[in-house]
Formats: structure tokens, C-alpha cells, sequence
């Protein structure tokens, strides 16, 4: 099962439900699929257009991109050593 297959099984339910697909709503096997595929449930249904992404995520995402240095730290080297 590939990605948009996993897609599609989220969409197909909640198209049959009418309303955001639980876990309990799938087998234990497409649960484990979906998982796999697309990561933790919520983001398994933001991935599948299903839930708007979280602005909670949307800032950890950011705080964690500017906590990483765009480019290698370097340290300046002494022109002499003691």
C-alpha cells in the first residue's frame, strides 16, 4: 500500500461516514497501514485533506526550523596558541 492508497481509504470513509474518520472506524491492519504511511492519526487525516493543519503544529515546526543553523557552525581558530 503506497501513500495515496492510504490517502484515498481516509477520504473514502469519511466520504461513507460523513464526518472525520475515527480509528475505531478501520481495522486494526488498515490502522497499522495508514500509520505507516502517512504518520499519527491527525496528521494522517491533515496529510489527507480531511482536518486543517493545527496552528499548534504549524509553530513547533517553525520553532524547530530556527533552533537548526541554515548552514555549518564554525568556530573562529586562533591565530597563535599559547
Amino acid at each position: 500500500m503506497d501513500k495515496s492508497k492510504a490517502i484515498n481509504l481516509l477520504k473514502d470513509k469519511a466520504e461513507k461516514l460523513g464526518r472525520l474518520p475515527k480509528k475505531s472506524d478501520f481495522v486494526p491492519g488498515e490502522i497499522c497501514l495508514i500509520k505507516a504511511k502517512l504518520g499519527p492519526w491527525n496528521r494522517a487525516l491533515e496529510q489527507a485533506g480531511l482536518k486543517e493543519i493545527s496552528a499548534h503544529y504549524l509553530e513547533k515546526q517553525e520553532k524547530v526550523k530556527q533552533k537548526r543553523p541554515s548552514s555549518p557552525v564554525s568556530f573562529p581558530i586562533p591565530e597563535k596558541f599559547p
